[in-house]
């Protein structure tokens, strides 16, 4: 079968793209993912799958904005439809973002079948605008909201996919965690960063008891233009931190942490409940519906994490909740098994089955194109993407 993938050019819609596409490589199908600049530069990920960057654009409720987007869209589902035909997919499964669009639009027209996939609790805009011509929308989790009920029937749950090395990091022990090891923590933002982050988490790690600040390590991704600041700012604490931009090999950072303190992102849920790290989340308080708190609360109600409103996230808001969690030794390892218990590690799995049983499905439909091309309607046959 050949599959075309479509997301949105960050990291929340780009790294289950990424995990489904391994899944999907590996049962022999052919694999094509569109997006924009953005995803596209995304280090580290879909190396060996073709990439298509399309037009795409926001529908927002600006006149002039909105002309420009919708303008942008038909461009993109133009070259959509032109690429199809030179590699008519079986199917063709979106992750939301707006970069999306375009590309499952084509797909309608073309009578391709299409598979949404939402990683968030709440439904993505994109995703609510297809929900009604898609053959199935898998989701994360259990309640999704703004999910209407006659397309609920569609819904099948799944999980948000990762990488098959976050997944190995679930099946193995807990980093060792005593009253003199070190404690090693991971700081993220996800993949645009976090502000708040670099503002609060070192000067909340430097007002913790000295005994547990001396043996702190940390791992903190920051925004190009935060770096250095921060990187002075622990230099002046004597907390050791390593620190980047992006983590490319987050799932080898992510094995050696004993805490998380991030953002809550669909993706970074998803990671932590696969792997089984304990965690200390700051949704992001203008995400659209404000899904980052809807996504924390699974993860949060099994003990696996806490989560502190950003308006509330202070420097000794912060220490207090690290000091609480390394106190008793037992208590991370705990929330680690609680994090893990929430997890769905093999959602790229069943994403791909589902993908199968989809185009399998359809077979006849398919037939039945194939059939029109030959009356010269000039629809192309399937072919594997180059």
């Amino acid at each position: 079968m050949n599959f075309v993938l479509a997301a949105g050019g960050t990291g929340g819609h780009m790294i289950p793209a990424h995990a489904l596409a391994a899944e999907l490589k590996s049962r022999g199908h052919g694999v094509l993912l569109i997006t924009d600049e953005r995803g596209a530069k995304i280090p580290a990920l879909f190396k060996d799958v073709p990439v298509h960057i399309l037009s795409a654009g926001r529908i927002t409720s600006n006149p002039i904005a909105l002309l420009k987007g919708v303008g942008s869209v038909i461009a993109g589902r133009r070259q959509a439809k032109a690429l199809y035909r030179q590699h008519r997919p079986d199917a063709v499964i979106g992750f939301g973002g707006y970069p999306a669009f375009p590309a499952l639009l084509a797909a309608s027209a073309a009578g391709v079948p299409t598979v949404l996939h939402e990683q968030n609790a709440v439904l993505g805009r994109v995703n609510r605008l297809l929900a009604g011509k898609a053959a199935a929308i898998a989701t994360a989790y259990e309640r999704v909201e703004r999910l209407k009920p006659r397309h609920a029937k569609k819904a099948v749950l799944v999980g948000n996919p990762v990488r098959e090395s976050v997944v190995r990091l679930g099946e193995m022990p807990f980093p060792p965690f005593d009253e003199f090891a070190p404690l090693k923590i991971l700081v993220t933002g996800g993949s645009q960063g976090a502000s708040i982050l670099s503002q609060v988490v070192p000067q909340g790690l430097g007002g913790l008891q000295s005994s547990l600040r001396h043996r702190l390590q940390v791992v903190q991704q920051c925004r190009p233009d935060e770096i250095e600041p921060v990187r002075e700012t622990y230099r002046k604490l004597e907390i050791p931190a390593d620190l980047s931009t992006y983590i490319e090999d987050m799932p080898a950072r992510l094995g050696e942490a004993h805490l998380v303190i991030g953002r809550a992102g669909a993706s970074t849920i998803a990671e932590l409940t696969a792997a089984g790290r304990p965690a200390i989340l700051v949704p992001l308080p203008i995400a659209t519906d404000d899904h980052q708190t809807a996504n924390a609360r699974e993860m949060a109600r099994a003990g696996g994490a806490r989560m502190i409103p950003q308006s509330e996230f202070t420097w000794h808001t912060l220490a207090r909740q690290v000091e609480a969690l390394a106190a008793d030794p037992e208590a991370l390892s705990n929330a680690a098994a609680r994090a893990l218990s929430v997890g769905r590690p093999h959602a790229a799995r069943d994403l791909a089955d589902l993908v199968e049983q989809i185009v399998n499905r359809s077979a006849p439909m398919a037939v039945g194109l194939a059939q029109a091309e030959t009356n010269g309607l000039g629809l192309a046959p399937a072919g594997v993407p180059a």
